[in-house]
């Protein structure tokens, strides 16, 4: 359950985006050893997975003493918005870690991108891929159900995360959720083609003191994101969540990943109570309960 037994909060750093076996692709870990992973080096792990709930995993992994929470992402497979989904993945990830179960809007959603990762689909059943779902309607506005499992939300122990939502969608979801008062919206990995949005574009919305910005490794690592604009966010905005999004055979191991991203801050000239902010502070701040 715990890092050195004391739980996520004794973390060297918490890494909130990371994909373990058995996913939609092949990946480098299964749940155990990328705990064990990251256990080696003092942090913590919160395990995604685009076919839906990594919740029991996550738990088994605890009681094992390895440093793991999960999440779910409601891709169609899984479920879709219903709030049914989310409550099973909240009882599965039990009440040990203390800490708020991630819940990811649709990951696939059927836009025109094609990922320049070199990915194996994990299950010949997936050699067509998953069937797609977005938030919003064929007139740009919220689906009904993704604005009842927003309200749903509220009551629940968890972080709402954006998902693969384009731009216009990431800001009628936080209007939704400041309207509501949804007390954790985390901006999954904006600046992905998918979303598209900058550090500028972000300064605009992230005002609301329930929204958070992940900045992952791997936006920048696929050429997705300039340099300038990574620095920016990093340095820039407030309550900003730093990840790896990695887990795939073709990109870096947990300890390259550390290595370079310790490179990456120090040519951004983040301070070391920035470096603590981005890598442990905020995230144990958004996922805790």
């Amino acid at each position: 359950m715990t890092v050195a037994d004391g739980g996520a909060r004794a973390a060297r750093f918490i890494d909130v985006h990371y994909h373990s076996g058995p996913d939609a692709y092949v990946r480098r870990r299964t749940a155990t050893s990328a705990g064990a992973g990251y256990a080696a080096h003092g942090g913590w792990v919160v395990l995604k997975n685009h076919l839906g709930s990594t919740a029991a995993q996550a738990w088994e992994a605890r009681q094992h003493g390895l440093p793991v929470s999960g999440s779910i992402v409601l891709n169609d497979l899984a479920g879709g918005f219903d709030p049914r989904a989310v409550e099973q993945a909240v009882i599965q990830h039990g009440e040990d870690s203390g800490l708020r179960l991630v819940v990811h809007l649709p990951t696939v959603t059927g836009r025109g991108h094609r990922s320049r990762l070199a990915r194996t689909p994990s299950h010949p059943l997936l050699a067509d891929g998953l069937r797609p779902l977005t938030v919003t309607d064929d007139g740009g506005t919220l689906r009904p159900d993704v604005r009842e499992l927003l309200r749903a939300a509220r009551d629940l122990p968890v972080v709402v995360s954006t998902g693969h939502a384009d731009g216009h969608e990431v800001r009628l979801l936080i209007e939704e959720a400041v309207r509501l008062d949804l007390p954790r919206l985390m901006l999954n990995q904006p600046a992905n083609p998918m979303t598209g949005l900058t550090c500028k574009d972000l300064a605009d919305l992230v005002g609301a003191e329930q929204v958070f910005t992940e900045q992952t490794a791997l936006t920048h690592l696929l050429g997705y994101q300039p340099w300038p604009d990574l620095a920016d966010v990093l340095t820039l905005l407030p309550r900003v969540v730093y990840s790896s999004d990695l887990g795939q055979p073709s990109q870096p191991d947990i300890a390259p990943w550390l290595a370079q991203s310790a490179q990456w801050f120090e040519q951004a000239g983040l301070t070391p109570q920035r470096v603590q902010e981005v890598t442990r502070d905020t995230p144990l701040a958004m996922l805790s309960l």
